[in-house]
Parts: structure tokens; sequence; C-alpha cells
């Protein structure tokens, strides 16, 4: 457990972070975080809504896998220009929903603008 708690910590502090940001990302008082962070035994549920607030996933390596991710996530953070394939299909299709949001009316008459 303390792995991840560890985890949560680094990735909060690599998006600048503190623990009372989280409140508002998360929906727990930063007391409850700060219990959290050093010595919590989270809920599934609670772990998902932390990774939504850091903008994170959950997932399960295979341990016979997890050098090849572990070499992956070191090779990504360490190309600080570069954003990852995945990451750049997503910022287009962001993009596209923000573009949207920002103008409603956006292509309703057949224009591209």
């Amino acid at each position: 457990m303390n792995s991840i708690l560890h985890q949560i910590k680094q990735r909060r502090l690599t998006l600048g972070l503190k623990q009372g940001d989280m409140m508002l990302r998360v929906g727990v008082s930063r007391q409850q975080y700060q219990r959290l962070e050093s010595k919590g035994n989270p809920r599934l549920d609670t772990l998902e809504l932390i990774a939504k607030g850091l903008n994170s996933e959950l997932m399960l390596i295979p341990k016979e896998k997890l050098g090849a991710v572990m070499a992956l996530l070191e090779q990504e953070s360490s190309e600080p220009g570069k954003a990852p394939v995945s990451q750049t299909k997503k910022t287009a299709k962001e993009d596209a929903k923000k573009s949207l949001s920002d103008d409603p009316w956006q292509g309703l008459l057949g224009d591209e603008s």
C-alpha cells in the first residue's frame, strides 16, 4: 500500500498541487487527504476519485510487464518537451471539444470556421 500512496503523493507534487488543492479536485478535506496520503487505506472508489483528480488512471500491471511499463514511463518523463502519442490524440479531441463548448453554434450552417 505504501507504494501506491507514494505514487499518489509524487503525482500530486509533479502537478504542483498542495494537499489543500485536492479538496476541490476530489471532494475531501485537506485533513482527510493528508491522512490518506500518509497512512491511509483508501477504498477503491476513493482511489478512483483521487486518480481522476490527479489526471491519472488506476491500472493493474502484470508483473512480467512491469519493467516495460516503468521503462516507458521513465522515457516519457526524461523527454519533457515531447508529448506521448496517446496524449497527442487526446489533446486534439479535447481541443475540438473546447472549441465546440466555446462556440456551440459552430458548424451548424456548414461553415468550418
